[in-house]
């Protein structure tokens, strides 16, 4: 019988050996056909003393169908690199486009302060490998983190034509604020077309988008009930989000008894305690934990451009150019790139920051040229919540 290269496997001789009057049985491994007069040693498994290795003995399919099962199902980078470094072989396999466009959206999560020149090669190859994850998520790293935007923006649009529901409404927010461009870059229609595709997916940021769109006439016509229904639906999804990764067996109490009272920055979803309900905050996405990371630790790249973070926690994007973002005009404290982050951040934590205050001493420099139009934002159903969002 043959191996996979070819070779015979050897022959197995029992050899008795007398050993002080006991009669010891030993292996004898001998060459079988042409490889009698090599001198070259069979490989040892260390866990078959003795023997041959027997996972070079496995094909190639069936190796490339087991990397692809763990780039699916691994739980961070580590999990996957951790294999690749095991021998030539897996190092090899590994980084065959039939494993990398498998690979799960834990398994690329890059953090920022681990950013390198190989896990830019490495998010590189899983992007032409077709995997639509790493197109968002280099996308969004190019764009914002890395100022190169015609490269970020067309690897983001590539995941959209692939309807990648966060890369559809992050090209919405960049058609909003017209971000890489000029203010008169701004594609309102666009941006809306692309929330509603990305609402039709199951992305809940994109339905309150367009939501408030419809609440507003915000490059739309203005539908104030329609709006509200799919401001209500929003939040139903998210309801259903969090119940779906709990099971209802092991839900806790808390989170279907009412919180009035609930105090900000805990760990309920701000939200749905409009409803009732006190759950969990949903989870942000590897790429706007790593825009987040990427500029806390690089404060000095954006304050010393004048250049504003987006103020909600969980998504990280900055500005591309000078007085890009809204900012609250009660308080001017705070900063949004859309009318999503500012809905989740005002029940989250500025409803209970936000102070008025006399009108900004910059306010004629940094309204120069711009028309300064107020938007009304409502933090979805409460009522007596209402903000007015400038922009700036």
């Amino acid at each position: 019988m043959r191996t996979r290269r070819g070779l015979c496997y050897p022959r197995v001789m029992n050899m008795c050996v007398e050993n002080n009057n006991r009669v010891v049985k030993r292996r004898k491994v001998e060459p079988a056909g042409d490889q009698a007069g090599c001198r070259k040693r069979f490989k040892t498994s260390p866990e078959i003393p003795g023997g041959c290795d027997f996972f070079d003995a496995l094909p190639d399919d069936l190796v490339l169908c087991i990397l692809r099962k763990l780039s699916f199902t691994a739980s961070s980078p580590a999990d996957f690199v951790s294999v690749l470094i095991t021998c030539k072989r897996l190092n090899g396999l590994g980084v065959n486009s039939l494993v990398l466009s498998r690979a799960s959206q834990k398994m690329l999560a890059v953090k920022a302060k681990n950013w390198s020149e190989s896990a830019h090669r490495f998010l590189k190859l899983c992007a032409d490998s077709g995997n639509v994850e790493a197109c968002y998520t280099l996308g969004m790293i190019r764009f914002y983190c890395l100022q190169n935007r015609g490269s970020g923006a067309s690897l983001m649009a590539k995941a959209a034509i692939s309807s990648h529901a966060s890369a559809l409404y992050s090209l919405a927010v960049i058609q909003f604020n017209g971000s890489g461009g000029s203010k008169n870059d701004k594609d309102l229609r666009a941006g809306v077309a692309l929330c509603a595709r990305a609402a039709f997916l199951g992305h809940v940021d994109a339905l309150r988008e367009l939501g408030h769109c419809l609440q507003d006439g915000y490059g739309v016509k203005q539908n104030i009930a329609e709006g509200r229904r799919f401001l209500v639906q929003a939040n139903a999804r998210e309801l259903a989000i969090v119940l779906a990764a709990n099971p209802s067996a092991i839900v806790p109490r808390s989170w279907l008894t009412c919180n009035p009272h609930r105090q900000p920055g805990g760990t309920g979803c701000p939200l749905l305690s409009d409803f009732g309900c006190n759950v969990p905050a949903p989870e942000a996405h590897p790429a706007n934990r790593f825009l987040s990371d990427w500029f806390s630790g690089r404060t000095e790249a954006v304050t010393g451009t004048d250049l504003r973070l987006c103020s909600h926690s969980g998504c990280g994007r900055p500005e591309t150019r000078r007085h890009e973002f809204r900012r609250c005009s009660v308080c001017g404290a705070v900063n949004y790139c859309s009318r999503a982050c500012q809905a989740l951040d005002w029940k989250l934590r500025h409803k209970a920051e936000c102070a008025p205050v006399e009108r900004w001493a910059d306010e004629d420099v940094e309204n120069e040229g711009n028309n300064g139009d107020d938007m009304q934002h409502d933090g979805d159903e409460d009522v007596n919540g209402d903000e007015i969002m400038e922009e700036s």
